[in-house]
């Protein structure tokens, strides 16, 4: 016969039991949904930025005219695409093994060409917004000048956004390391894949220094395209309702893509920054705040080149013309 005391502490023991595993089945479909995530974004992001890649590209292998932008926009896509594999393929790797997928090489590698990659990301799409605006700005000298040389000059920008982050990243390597204990994997574990030892307070106000100055140069940029968009829409007003209907010219379209890129950049960025902001201040390096302020900073390359490619009129040319001949 079972005792008072074992009969009355049975129903208790039964309900932890049962609380611990419906937190683990929480966590287990919490990290579920991450890693497919993560597996979208990987490969759908990849392949629209491979398509972006080529899409701007082709006019120089083909010999065909190309636009100022398509060197931009060819930066940004091999940008976005190193993010993507940077962040998601050790992701992907975990989700098919049982360790921890990066030794310390490869976490100095892979964490730190995320680094650059999104740093180059972040200064070629703020070197888009500074020629979109400067090209809508009229009676600007020099833009006919700009004109002519724009490919050379935005892709000498462009290298120097590469050069400009894989210096200012140097540091990360040295801090990175692999987690000293690879083979016991678990999903509750915070330091998942690599530790990194917290920068000196110099190299933290280097680093948000840099790219304050790119956002701010963005926003700066963006509001001036604002204004101008404004003011041409007041002006042309008149000859809508004499005329007819007026159709936008090419520069007005690039420059409201250029817009909707920037506000999505600005908003992923943030959203990030705080989180990764809390996780520091609060040393709370629980695994799913990680991993989700890791899909934040995936949103933006898997995002964009949509946005691009959709907005882009040369890709509805293209659909039509491929629809007629199916």
């Amino acid at each position: 016969m079972a005792s008072p005391h074992s009969l009355s502490s049975a129903p208790g023991h039964s309900d932890s039991h049962s609380t611990s595993f419906e937190k683990n089945v929480c966590v287990t479909a919490s990290q579920t949904s991450l890693k497919t995530m993560y597996l979208l974004q990987m490969g759908v992001g990849s392949l629209a930025n491979v398509l972006l890649f080529f899409y701007h590209i082709s006019p120089i292998l083909f010999g065909h005219k190309r636009r100022p932008t398509d060197t931009i926009l060819t930066h940004i896509a091999v940008a976005n695409l190193l993010v993507l594999l940077s962040s998601g393929i050790p992701h992907t790797m975990a989700a098919f093994t049982s360790r921890k997928p990066l030794s310390p090489l490869g976490c100095k590698c892979v964490y730190y060409l995320q680094k650059v990659a999104h740093s180059t990301s972040l200064c070629s799409t703020c070197v888009l917004t500074t020629y979109q605006s400067f090209i809508l700005t009229p009676g600007r000298e020099g833009r006919s000048l700009l004109r002519g040389r724009a490919p050379s000059l935005t892709g000498s920008f462009c290298c120097t956004c590469w050069i400009f982050s894989v210096l200012m990243y140097i540091y990360v390597p040295m801090k990175i390391t692999a987690s000293p204990n690879r083979h016991n994997y678990t999903d509750m574990q915070g330091d998942w894949f690599c530790i990194s030892s917290s920068p000196s307070a110099e190299i933290v106000i280097l680093w948000s220094t840099s790219d304050a100055m790119f956002i701010g140069l963005m926003i700066w940029s963006s509001g001036s395209m604002v204004l101008l968009l404004h003011r041409h829409h007041q002006r042309v007003q008149y000859i809508h309702t004499s005329t007819g209907p007026h159709r936008r010219p090419p520069e007005t379209r690039a420059a409201h893509t250029t817009l909707m890129l920037v506000v999505t950049f600005v908003t992923f960025y943030v959203a990030t920054s705080i989180l990764a902001f809390y996780i520091t201040a609060f040393f709370d390096f629980r695994q799913w705040l990680i991993q989700t302020s890791d899909v934040l900073l995936s949103c933006f390359p898997t995002i964009s080149p949509f946005l691009l490619l959709l907005r882009d009129p040369r890709t509805a040319r293209i659909c039509s013309l491929s629809c007629q001949q199916v």
